[in-house]
């Protein structure tokens, strides 16, 4: 299956180190030969890059390990087609609209009798139920809060019921961001780490490369990568549990707070 990768900062922060390492996996070091991609935040817009090549093969995945684009939120995926042909189209991340908000969506995993009825709000370019679990995301997003952006703990909270159901049809570890916090939800294996000062010096585990953040950061600043299969050697990476659904805002995990609560409660329209 396909691999993901994330960064949430507090201040905006490039992801050259991290993506140098993760795109050797794309191809060299992984066998996720079958496109790639990856989005950067930048105030309301988003920096968008897709290749249906392998990531080692990229003439723009070289461009981003050379071009430092510094951004709070990015989501990165690299693929290995479980459905729908290799093509652009297929590509994550994939991104819609919604309140005037760009969200972008990645996923690693393997949907099996999944049809969601779609109300043709939302449609899939392409043929993958990755794509398809993401137009079914906003489209129950924007029906539970109409005209109103919700709140990052509404989204949770919505995301908290749809994740279990959709993950009830296979694997569906994904990452989704406005821009305001990063959304990552596990179902078989993903792990973060929070680099804050004191900074120390990280090495990769598919590159020969290692940097001293300490170097490169002021102590004010916290960055949270998340990924799927750790990217250093040198750093402790937490894994995150069976149907874990965390959030990060400003480089940390956002802890939860049961008195917050969306109205949500009708079950999701499934067809198998």
């Amino acid at each position: 299956m396909c691999q993901l990768l994330s960064m949430n900062c507090n201040t905006p922060t490039d992801i050259v180190f991290s993506f140098t390492g993760f795109s050797e996996r794309g191809g060299r070091t992984d066998e996720h030969k079958d496109g790639w991609g990856i989005a950067f935040f930048e105030e309301k817009g988003v920096r968008h890059f897709i290749d249906d090549k392998p990531a080692v093969e990229s003439a723009l995945a070289e461009m981003i390990k050379t071009h430092p684009i510094k951004s709070k939120n990015v989501i990165a995926h690299i693929r290995k087609a479980t459905q729908g042909e290799t093509s652009l189209q297929n590509c994550h991340p994939f991104i819609r609209e919604a309140w005037g908000q760009e969200w972008v969506f990645a996923h690693n995993g393997d949907l099996k009798s999944f049809a969601p009825v779609l109300n043709g709000s939302y449609q899939p370019a392409g043929n993958t139920d990755s794509e398809l679990a993401f137009c079914f995301l906003m489209q129950g997003l924007t029906q539970e809060f109409g005209d109103v952006a919700p709140s990052i703990e509404q989204v949770r909270q919505f995301l908290k019921q749809f994740s279990a159901e959709v993950a009830s049809h296979g694997t569906f570890n994904f990452t989704l961001s406005n821009g305001a916090a990063l959304y990552v939800h596990c179902s078989t294996k993903l792990h973060y780490v929070e680099r804050q000062f004191p900074f120390t010096t990280a090495a990769l585990s598919d590159e020969n490369l290692a940097i001293d953040f300490s170097a490169v950061t002021t102590p004010q600043d916290r960055v949270a990568v998340i990924v799927t299969e750790p990217l250093t050697t040198n750093e402790q990476w937490t894994a995150f549990q069976t149907g874990e659904l965390k959030v990060f805002v400003d480089g940390r995990v956002l802890p939860e707070f049961s008195e917050h609560q969306t109205s949500y409660q009708e079950p999701l329209r499934l067809v198998a």
